[in-house]
């Protein structure tokens, strides 16, 4: 049986979000964090459960970020949507831009220069003695 603690959301999470939108100085109660642990918890579960079922009905098994923005105007909270929308916009294009750097990055390496700027790249060997030593072993130990 699944205890009804582990289909809520942490309530010190709750708590600290709670915290960073009301003044400083005020004070929470733990039963009005626990009254906002529900309601979010079914608030989560009330918009996963309606991208769930557009996903089952499209036969795709895993629930996306476009998923949730339908979800979230589908049952009325248009608001939420188009804030959300515009942010996983901004996410994915952060994490595209990320990608890029680091695929550039590699192919620089590839090409012999590293970080530093220097053509020098360090041989794998030296690499694994160096972590070797790191953690507390001799010199002479051979890696395995």
């Amino acid at each position: 049986m699944v205890d009804k603690q582990d289909k809520l959301l942490p309530i010190a999470n709750v708590g600290r979000i709670m915290k960073r939108i009301l003044p400083q100085n005020a004070k929470i109660s733990k039963e009005a964090k626990e009254t906002m642990q529900e309601c979010v918890s079914e608030f989560i579960s009330f918009v996963s459960s309606e991208a769930s079922d557009k996903c089952n009905k499209e036969n795709r098994k895993t629930v996306n970020g476009d998923d949730i923005c339908w979800a979230l105007s589908t049952l009325g909270f248009d608001n939420f949507s188009e804030v959300m929308s515009r942010y996983l916009h901004k996410f994915r294009e952060f994490e595209r831009q990320k990608a890029e750097q680091k695929k550039a990055s590699s192919s620089e390496e590839k090409d012999g220069v590293n970080s530093n700027g220097f053509g020098l790249k360090p041989k794998s060997s030296a690499l694994l003695e160096l972590g070797i030593l790191e953690k507390g072993g001799s010199s002479s130990a051979k890696p395995k």
